[in-house]
C-alpha cells in the first residue's frame, strides 16, 4: 500500500494490501450497506462492530420541525440489548458469554457502534446476533421504563464525576449552539422526557441499509462475512435486493461556531479543581490534523510532554494534566486538562494557556519533534496488535475520514511534520478564543485574567 486509499462512495468493491501483510477488503452491497475487512495473519479472534452514523448531534428539539428525539441515540444503545422478535435480553448475553466473548456498544456525538470480539469459530454467532439486534428490537414497553431508570442512574454516576462534568461544560462553551455541544447521553430532563414512540421513530428511521457500516478486523474472510451478513439480514425481513446509494454523512463545510461561553464555573464541594481550557480546533478531514497530532504531543501527550513537566515535574501544581484534540464532521477543539487543589487553579489555568502561547511564539525543538514522531509511531503500532483497534480504524475511515490509511502511511505523514508545521498551527490555535470551564470549589472571579484577550497576556 502507498498513500491513503479512497473509500468513494459509489466504488463498490475495494481490494489491498496493508502495512504487516494485512488485506482489507471493501464491498458496498446493492442496497446501501457497506462492509470492509481486515485481515490479520496469524490472529485467532476477530472484532465486528455494526455502525450507523448517527450520534447525539443529530437529535432534534421538540420545535425543529421533526419529532422530539433528544436522548433516543442514547436510549436506543441501552434497548437493543434488550430483546428482538426471537432472543430475550438473556438470550443475546448467554449467547456472547457462552463462547468467552464480549459485547458492547457506544454511542458518540457522530455515530453508533455494537461491537463483539469473539474466537475466530464463534465470529458467525456474533453475526446473527449483532445482525438480530440492530434490525428487529421490539423495544418493549416494560424495558423502555427499566432501561430510563439504567441510563438516568448512569447520568447520575457521571454527573458525580467532577472531571467528566468539567469536560461537558468545555464542549458547551466552546462549540455554543453547535449541536456537538449537547452531551452524548443526553441529560435527565431529556432522558426523563423521551417517550417510546419518539425513540421508535428515531430507530425506524435512523436504522436502514443505507445507514449501516459493518466493519471486521483479525481472523475474518470477507466473503463468508458479507454472506453470512447478508443471510442473517434477508432473515430479519430486510430487502437487500432493493437498490440504494449508501448514507453520506461527511461534512463539507466547517460549521461557524456561535454562541461560546468564555468562562463557565460549576461550584461544588471537593478536594479537587477540574480544569479544562481549549479552544476551537480542526475537523476530522483537516490535511494538518497529523501536524495536529505531533503538537498535541509535545504539548500535552505524554510524561515528556510540556504541561506534564511545567506543570506537574516543576512545579508539583497536579497529578493528571494533558490535552486532547478530537475532530468531528464539520468542527473541533483543542483541549487541556489538569485537576489541581482550588487555591492552584488560577495558577495551574494561567500555565495552561501560557504554554500554548509559547509554543506559538517560540516553537519546538528538532529534540522535541523527533520525540512526537517515535512516540506516536510507537503508540500506533501497540494499538494495532488489539483487533478492537483495528475495526474501530476501519468504521472511522468510512464514516468519517473517507479514505484509509494504514500504519506506515501514518507514519510517513507523522515524518512529514515540520517545526514550522507545528508553529504555524500552534499560532492559529492561540490566537482562537479560550473558553475554561472549572468545577469544584472555586469562583469565577480565580479565572477573569485567565480568559481575556491575549494581547493583554505577556508571554514569557
Amino acid at each position: 500500500m502507498n498513500g491513503a486509499v479512497d473509500l468513494q462512495l459509489g466504488e463498490p468493491d475495494l481490494t489491498f494490501r496493508a502495512a504487516g501483510d494485512t488485506l482489507v477488503r471493501r464491498t458496498v452491497l446493492p442496497s446501501g450497506i457497506r462492509v470492509l475487512t481486515e485481515q490479520v495473519p496469524g490472529s485467532r479472534s476477530a472484532t465486528i462492530g455494526f455502525w450507523v452514523a448517527v450520534g447525539s448531534r443529530d437529535e432534534h428539539p421538540a420545535d425543529s420541525g421533526h419529532p422530539a428525539t433528544f436522548g433516543s441515540t442514547h436510549f436506543l444503545e441501552h434497548l437493543l440489548f434488550k430483546g428482538t422478535g426471537t432472543r430475550s435480553a438473556l438470550d443475546i448475553a448467554v449467547a456472547v458469554d457462552a463462547v468467552g466473548g464480549e459485547h458492547n456498544a457506544v454511542t458518540a456525538k457522530e455515530y453508533t457502534c455494537y461491537y463483539a470480539k469473539v474466537q475466530d469459530r464463534d465470529l458467525p454467532m456474533a453475526v446473527d446476533v449483532l445482525a438480530d439486534m440492530f434490525t428487529s428490537s421490539v423495544l418493549d414497553v416494560d424495558d423502555f421504563e427499566s432501561e430510563r431508570g439504567v441510563i438516568l442512574e448512569e447520568l447520575a454516576m457521571a454527573g458525580d464525576d467532577p472531571a467528566d462534568v468539567a469536560n461537558e461544560r468545555f464542549f458547551e462553551a466552546v462549540l455554543g449552539s453547535h449541536p456537538l455541544a449537547r452531551p452524548i447521553g443526553g441529560d435527565a430532563h431529556t432522558i426523563g422526557a423521551a417517550t417510546r414512540d419518539a425513540v421508535r421513530e428515531h430507530y425506524r428511521a435512523c436504522y436502514r441499509a443505507p445507514d449501516l457500516v459493518v466493519t471486521a478486523a483479525g481472523a475474518v474472510d470477507h466473503d463468508e462475512l458479507v454472506a453470512g451478513l447478508s443471510a442473517a439480514l434477508v432473515a430479519a425481513g430486510w430487502d437487500l435486493e432493493a437498490v440504494a446509494p449508501p448514507v453520506d454523512r461527511r461534512a463539507t463545510e466547517v460549521a461557524l461556531l456561535e454562541g461560546r461561553a468564555p468562562l463557565t464555573v460549576v461550584e461544588r464541594p471537593g478536594e479537587q479543581a477540574h480544569l479544562v481550557l481549549g479552544v476551537p480546533g480542526l475537523v476530522a478531514t483537516d490535511e494538518r490534523r497529523s501536524v495536529l497530532s505531533v503538537l498535541s504531543t509535545i504539548f500535552g501527550g505524554g510524561m515528556s510532554s510540556r504541561l506534564f513537566q511545567q506543570i506537574r515535574e516543576q512545579r508539583g501544581l497536579a497529578y493528571a494534566v494533558y490535552s486532547f484534540a478530537p475532530g468531528y464532521s464539520d468542527a473541533g477543539v483543542f483541549g487541556m486538562y489538569a485537576g489541581c487543589a482550588p487555591k492552584n487553579a488560577a495558577t495551574v489555568a494561567a500555565l495552561m494557556r501560557t504554554e500554548l502561547e509559547r509554543l506559538a511564539h517560540h516553537g519546538v525543538t528538532d529534540e522535541e519533534l523527533a520525540r512526537a514522531t517515535g512516540y506516536l509511531g510507537g503508540a500506533s503500532a501497540l494499538a494495532l496488535e488489539d483487533s478492537d483497534t483495528r475495526m474501530s480504524r476501519l468504521g472511522r475511515a468510512e464514516l468519517a475520514l473517507g479514505e484509509f490509511s494504514d500504519l506506515d502511511e501514518a507514519l510517513r505523514r507523522v515524518g512529514r511534520v515540520t517545526a514550522d508545521d507545528v508553529r504555524a498551527l500552534a499560532t492559529e490555535l492561540a490566537a482562537r478564543p479560550f473558553s475554561l470551564a472549572a468545577v469544584g470549589p472555586v469562583d469565577e472571579w480565580m479565572f477573569r485574567s485567565v480568559v481575556d484577550s491575549p494581547e493583554a497576556r505577556p508571554v514569557a
